[in-house]
């Protein structure tokens, strides 16, 4: 079982950049499907961005598609949202979410793929 903690969330004004760190404990994450979620207030909690095991293929929702990258560490047992050129409907929190997946090698897309979820880390976007 895996234990997931967000990091970097912040207040940025629109058009700046933001690295969210999702640090990983408990398990290995190299055989995990990783993805990023977001829920902005009053709205459901949507896909942002997924990679497959052992930094494999990555799929990014079309809302943050270019201007974000996932990435992760297996040294370090960690994961990353880098998003560029912020806007202010980009802010919501921020999840990290973890989906054990030993033999498949692609992405998942949907929240119940997901077993292993952190807190959240907030990202405020300002005008």
């Amino acid at each position: 079982q895996v234990q997931l903690v967000e990091s970097g969330g912040g207040l940025v004004q629109a058009g700046g950049s933001l690295r969210l760190s999702c640090a990983a404990s408990g398990d290995t994450i190299s055989t995990y499907i990783m993805g990023w979620f977001r829920q902005a207030p009053g709205k459901e909690r949507d896909f942002v961005a997924a990679q497959g095991r052992n930094a494999g293929s990555t799929y990014y929702a079309n809302t943050v598609k270019g201007r974000t990258t996932i990435s992760r560490d297996n040294a370090k047992n960690s994961v990353y949202l880098e998003m560029n050129s912020l806007k202010p409907e980009d802010t919501a929190d921020y999840y990290c979410a973890a989906a054990f997946s030993p033999l498949y090698s692609g992405y998942y897309l949907r929240e119940s793929e997901y077993a292993y979820w952190g807190q959240g880390t907030q990202v405020t976007v300002s005008s």
